[in-house]
């Protein structure tokens, strides 16, 4: 049998080596498939797929790549394997264009294929292309995060990660930027993604991944998951007896 395209096991990790977040999470991606985290508050979302991108230190457990051990290397040495990490903010400059963005996105290609694979992603996002003299900083915030999806893919990566893409999104964005990302997955590449906005994200996916508290709760279809009366449980904190969700 073939390695997942991503496999994470045993996963503990945190910004404190003495103070772990993460208590031994397992996941994996596997090609042309949307991979969706959900959970409460946290249940350590973020701080996992930063920790797979080299931006966490991992104390325990083993990150593979088509098989291949990358646990703890650094993010800009992930892109050469074929990785692209989208972060929930600060994943544009808002001071430089459209173009700038991406040349930036670039810059550790040769330049002749820096700028040819520009062409090619502004060729997939016409909305960017319109508009590539302008400044980052008067798009909205559905165009920014196409636009981080965008610089994103200048490196080719097989496999995405996506921090919450839809915070701070109206629905009608939340929607189109979805579609952006189901279209990701057409030529084979992985797609996992963090996002709190959990049926519509899961409607969307292939399969995802329940964390509460740091570890794996529950995992399977995306559809199952949908369906599972736990979910609400864990995910919006309602317990059996009680009227309403819990904070935190």
């Amino acid at each position: 049998m073939s390695a997942h395209l991503l496999e994470a096991t045993g996963i503990v990790a945190g910004y404190r080596p003495d103070l772990p977040i993460l208590h031994g999470i397992a996941l994996y991606v596997d090609e042309g498939e949307v991979v969706t985290i959900i959970g409460p508050n946290g249940a350590g979302k973020s701080t996992f797929v930063k920790a797979v991108a080299g931006l966490v230190g991992i104390t325990a457990g083993r990150v593979t790549i088509d098989g291949r051990d990358v646990t703890g290397r650094p993010a800009h040495r992930l892109a050469g394997e074929g990785v692209g990490f989208v972060p929930q903010t600060g994943n544009v400059f808002t001071t430089l264009t459209i173009q700038e963005n991406l040349v930036v996105g670039g810059s550790a290609l040769p330049r002749a294929e820096a700028v040819r694979r520009t062409d090619q992603v502004l060729s997939i996002y016409p909305a960017l292309a319109s508009r590539r003299s302008e400044k980052a900083g008067v798009l909205s915030g559905g165009q920014r995060q196409m636009l981080a999806i965008a610089r994103a893919l200048l490196t080719q990566p097989r496999l995405i990660m996506l921090d919450e893409p839809t915070a701070g999104l109206s629905p009608m964005a939340a929607a189109e930027l979805f579609t952006l990302i189901r279209d990701l997955v057409k030529d084979g590449a992985g797609v996992l993604m963090v996002e709190q906005n959990a049926k519509a994200a899961l409607r969307m996916s292939d399969r995802g991944y329940v964390l509460a508290e740091g570890e794996n709760r529950i995992d399977g279809r995306a559809a199952d998951l949908l369906a599972n009366p736990e979910i609400g449980e864990i995910f919006l904190g309602v317990r059996p007896g009680t009227a309403k969700a819990e904070g935190g």
